[in-house]
């Protein structure tokens, strides 16, 4: 199993990274060079993070027992099809929506002044992707009883149906390419925390893995930052628009 192996230490690498590159472009000054510098970090090892995860879950699919034979929960290894399902068809979901998440907001950003590019093919299939990859999860949630996938898969709906919508929809405002920068790269930060606090507690707490706190954190936190920026978005605006009504 050393192709496994040595995927999951290129993941830990890639994705530690990332977990610390994440808070730059959050705390710093918005457009400033560390923002801009540290995002491309961040986005580059969510992209390389999310193509390492699908390779460790591929393996995982093809022979669950023998990836996880660090797992010590003796009612756990004793069902392959609970290991592959969430260590698994989950994580392939997952990794999916961390790449699309760091694509569609990197693309953002980049084409804010011509919208048109953000329809290139890749961004249109990974919101495919993504929306198959978390009906799937649901799916073989539902199929070995683990409400958790089933709930989880709402995300990756969500992300994928708010994507295409704005992808597509005739008419947008002046600031929608900064809500879905925000919205997008932080939602790839929690991901990758989700990911973080709850796979990678399968090695040292096994019975927290599954605990629904471990994966709530993350979002709430990552709901809390993409609220207050867009907030912080709107208002800036607000005030810019007032103050060149006023100049008028």
């Amino acid at each position: 199993m050393w192709p496994f192996y040595a995927f999951v230490m290129a993941h830990i690498a890639t994705g530690a990274v990332g977990l610390l590159a994440f808070w730059v472009p959050v705390l710093s000054q918005k457009g400033g060079f560390n923002h801009r510098r540290w995002g491309r970090v961040f986005t580059y090892m969510m992209l390389a993070t999310g193509t390492i995860a699908i390779a460790i879950s591929t393996c995982t699919i093809l022979d669950p027992i023998g990836t996880h034979q660090h797992v010590t929960d003796p009612e756990l290894m004793k069902n392959p099809e609970l290991v592959r399902g969430i260590f698994g068809w989950m994580m392939l979901y997952l990794a999916i929506l961390t790449i699309n998440l760091a694509w569609y907001g990197w693309l953002s950003v980049l084409n804010k002044r011509d919208h048109s590019k953000n329809l290139e093919w890749r961004n249109i299939a990974l919101q495919i992707a993504v929306i198959i990859a978390a009906l799937n999860c649901a799916w073989q949630g539902w199929l070995i009883g683990q409400p958790l996938m089933i709930g989880i898969s709402i995300i990756g709906l969500a992300t994928g149906g708010t994507n295409l919508y704005f992808l597509y929809k005739p008419k947008r405002g002046p600031n929608d390419w900064l809500n879905e920068h925000i919205k997008a790269l932080v939602g790839a930060g929690i991901s990758v925390y989700t990911a973080f606090f709850a796979f990678g507690a399968v090695r040292l707490m096994p019975e927290l893995a599954l605990n629904p706190l471990m994966w709530a954190i993350p979002l709430v936190t990552g709901l809390g930052l993409i609220l207050y920026h867009q907030w912080d978005v709107a208002r800036k605006y607000k005030a810019q628009k007032s103050g060149a009504e006023f100049a008028s």
